[in-house]
């Protein structure tokens, strides 16, 4: 399995984060660990995941996410 980190830059509300945490599920990633940090209105979560699958299958996903407004790949 490859391992990924990236980081999304999204609006801060209660079911933003459970979206998020949907999208990678259902596109077969496992979510290594993750780190959220909140001011006013907007969040930044790092992520680190694992697949077998490409990073870019998920980021292709990610990005029609309502409310996420940035991802940041390391």
């Amino acid at each position: 399995m490859q391992t990924y980190q990236f980081t999304l830059e999204v609006k801060q509300r209660p079911e933003t984060l459970e979206r998020v945490l949907r999208v990678i599920r259902h596109r077969g990633f496992y979510v290594v660990s993750m780190n959220m940090t909140s001011i006013e209105d907007e969040a930044r979560i790092d992520f680190t995941v694992k697949s077998d699958r490409t990073l870019n299958l998920l980021t292709n996903q990610l990005v029609k996410v309502y409310d996420v407004k940035d991802i940041h790949l390391s």
